[in-house]
């Protein structure tokens, strides 16, 4: 897919690019995502979805998760930061 046609699907199972680490820096005590030459600072939801970016779990499934830990979690929400994760290239999509 295109950078402009990326469309985030709830079937799609989303993983980390190989380039891409999860991480957590002691000094901000904030999680980390690490790419090549950079590094961003995430929230804790931001953390909390790409945590469960594993290939395995489905974007459906991350949403019912998080929706089960934090009661709600606008399913629109979770695709808009993952279609701009995939945007990106720090996110990769397999169909489901």
């Amino acid at each position: 897919m295109t950078r402009a046609r990326v469309r985030v699907s709830g079937s799609d199972r989303p993983q980390l690019a190989r380039h891409v680490r999860l991480g957590f820096c002691p000094t901000r005590k904030k999680p980390i995502l690490l790419l090549p030459e950079t590094v961003v600072v995430l929230n804790g939801s931001g953390a909390d979805i790409l945590e469960l970016c594993d290939g395995r779990h489905t974007v459906a499934e991350i949403v019912a998760e998080l929706g089960a830990r934090y009661q709600t979690v606008p399913d629109e929400e979770v695709r808009r930061y993952l279609t701009q994760l995939v945007a990106r290239r720090c996110v990769e999509l397999a169909d489901g």
